[in-house]
């Protein structure tokens, strides 16, 4: 059984500090499914105009990524260009061109309608909730969602959460959606109307991770170099679902575990433009990062004596 992917294939145009990139290879389903399967097998489904270098996906192709779901249109591809400041936490959006992906209607392969976890990308939520009403079976459904679809389409993303397990969003998004500050009780706001699980994406500070019974935080992973934070939140959800595909049992342990792993792989995501460094990670350089991850964030604990006087 395979995890199922179902977003956006773009070309993306991104000036940082540290360099540039023209029509790279970029979307939320490219990076997921390069993060994704150097764990489990991945299916997409997504859609690119008749200019779209259809050649640059072999990267994926090459981990063994099923794009056999992918459709090509009349029109230009999706393309998205921005500026990120020096310290990369803000961007500027210069240009959103959605070409075919205005018109983007997912249909779902046969061979694809029974996955073991279905991710719903950052889509429309009337989108995602026809991808659910296309799946026959699954174990799992995760979502991402965004700013926009919070503002524009509340009630059918709302009803998309009543059909999710787990939401995965940033911590700006989650204040949104529950008009609460507070991320602890946002997350619970999150949990009483449907998905039992929340991962909400803090950057280069880290996740949380809140369920009914425990919260957990991991904190960032330092890196010396940076370079381009897209496509990092998707990465992070390409590596916390595809360890969860490959685990036999969804416990607490192996959900705080997916945090590290996909924590690891967002980290490679922003050291090199488009899913370059993302495709040449190793397994043996992954576990190095979950084991560093162990490292930094062990500790011991000492009852220390009261003073009598």
């Amino acid at each position: 059984m395979s995890v199922l992917v179902v977003g956006s294939i773009a070309l993306d145009t991104i000036e940082t500090p540290f360099g540039s990139v023209e029509d790279a290879l970029g979307g939320s389903a490219v990076f997921f499914s390069a993060s994704a399967a150097n764990f489990h097998p991945v299916q997409v489904v997504g859609v690119v105009g008749e200019d779209y270098p259809t050649d640059s996906l072999d990267v994926l192709r090459d981990r063994g990524v099923d794009l056999s779901g992918v459709t090509e249109a009349d029109g230009e591809s999706f393309r998205w260009s921005g500026v990120y400041s020096f310290d990369l936490n803000s961007r500027e959006t210069r240009e959103t061109r959605l070409g075919v992906f205005a018109d983007f209607k997912p249909r779902i392969p046969q061979e694809f309608r029974s996955p073991r976890i279905v991710f719903l990308g950052n889509i429309d939520p009337e989108l995602q909730l026809n991808v659910l009403d296309q799946v026959e079976s699954t174990d799992l459904v995760a979502c991402d969602t965004m700013n926009l679809w919070i503002d524009q389409s509340r009630e059918a993303l709302l009803r998309v959460l009543e059909r999710t397990d787990i939401l995965m969003v940033n911590d700006s998004e989650v204040r949104q959606l529950a008009e609460e500050p507070n991320l602890l009780k946002a997350a619970q706001w999150v949990q009483d109307r449907g998905p039992q699980t929340v991962v909400v994406k803090k950057g280069e500070h880290g996740a949380m991770l809140v369920d009914r019974d425990s919260v957990f935080f991991l904190p960032g992973y330092p890196l010396e170099e940076v370079f381009d934070p897209t496509g990092a939140g998707d990465a992070f959800a390409g590596g916390f679902l595809g360890y969860l595909a490959s685990a036999e049992e969804w416990t607490p342990s192996e959900l705080r575990t997916a945090v590290v792993f996909g924590s690891a792989m967002g980290s490679f995501a922003v050291e090199d433009f488009s899913v370059h460094r993302l495709a040449s990670a190793r397994m043996e350089e992954i576990m190095d990062r979950v084991r560093e991850f162990r490292k930094i964030t062990s500790f011991e604990v000492r009852i220390p004596e009261p003073e009598r006087v």
